[in-house]
């Protein structure tokens, strides 16, 4: 079990597979890209899984998430997702995607057992995409989310950031064309793990921004105490439901008390939150040749050291030196 010295216990894997990406979003990395992990450093699909295989066999991780970077540049996904679906107990999968490749791998993926996935998606007008992904490939992203929906890797979530300036405007017909495509919308507040670190909370949109402008079409009904549990999100039925939208407040209302997660990078590194500056080397014990019980150890140490919570609200706080892209979202 990992558990930490508050009482917090991880039952939620989030695997990073790769720090690449196809898109280049201004919140996340600048134009040119970043210096990528050399592929030795990387975790071999065999290390992937025997960790997730540690994890959900030793260690009590019920969920796990696949991320990035974008995880669909990774060659061996559909393997990783199949070698994972067999194990016993078998662990519920999702996967964190920008969508792009989306069409061509949703129903070879949903075959190997993945459950579901969020895809991002922060706009609905193609010029606007460009401006904030650098990229012209909006359709692509709309062709993915079909082809997730009609594979039956529901329910598809869309993880919507708003910035000022550009698609702060869009929450209501977000929200409108979410519910009229039958996918669960969820805004998230701008976090610092921008590469450039050029995060400014004065300039984010916050929680309590996105609800009043959602409320100037829609009545929103806040979810009963309990149905949160340690979701990020907290969550409204819209015009009474079935329909839900909600509200990852990362910096306004962070939910660190409930935090089931532990996260594993690209190159082999636990992490014990998004914003940990520091990081417990597993692909050094991989390699090795510890046994599955010396990195069931490590993993525990780690997790035990975890913070109460993020420090967001400390004027000391430190963005993390590695940025979104090479943790794992």
């Amino acid at each position: 079990m990992l558990i930490d010295t508050y009482d917090r216990v991880a039952t939620d894997l989030r695997v990073s597979l790769t720090d690449r990406c196809n898109l280049r979003c201004t919140y996340c990395m600048p134009e040119e890209g970043l210096q990528w992990l050399a592929k030795p450093d990387l975790l071999s699909d065999d290390e992937i899984v025997r960790l997730v295989r540690i994890a959900v066999t030793q260690l009590g991780i019920t969920e796990v998430r696949f991320t990035g970077g974008e995880p669909l540049l990774r060659p061996g996904l559909v393997s990783i997702v199949q070698q994972c679906a067999a194990l016993t107990p078998r662990p519920k999968m999702s996967l964190t995607t920008n969508g792009i490749g989306l069409k061509r791998t949703a129903a070879a993926l949903q075959a190997a057992g993945l459950d579901r996935v969020n895809v991002s998606l922060d706009t609905l007008r193609p010029d606007v995409f460009k401006t904030l992904t650098r990229r012209d490939r909006h359709h692509d992203v709309l062709a993915g989310l079909e082809a997730a929906r009609d594979a039956g890797l529901t329910p598809v979530k869309v993880n919507t950031v708003l910035m000022p300036g550009l698609n702060d405007d869009e929450a209501p017909d977000l929200l409108a064309w979410a519910v009229a495509n039958e996918y669960e919308l969820r805004f998230i507040e701008q976090m610092p793990l921008d590469a450039q670190h050029g995060w400014k909370r004065d300039g984010m949109i916050t929680a309590g921004d996105i609800l009043q402008s959602l409320r100037t079409r829609f009545a929103l009904t806040a979810e009963e105490d309990g149905e949160r549990g340690s979701a990020p999100a907290e969550r409204w039925l819209v015009d009474g439901g079935p329909h839900r939208v909600g509200v990852i407040a990362s910096v306004t209302r962070p939910f660190c008390r409930a935090c089931d997660r532990t996260r594993l990078t690209a190159d082999g590194q636990v992490r014990t939150c998004l914003f940990a500056r520091e990081e417990t080397d597993l692909r050094g014990a991989l390699r090795s040749e510890a046994p599955d019980e010396e990195i069931a150890r490590l993993w525990k140490l780690a997790m035990w050291g975890k913070k109460a919570g993020s420090g967001l609200d400390d004027p000391s706080f430190l963005q993390p030196d590695r940025p979104m892209s090479a943790i794992g979202g």
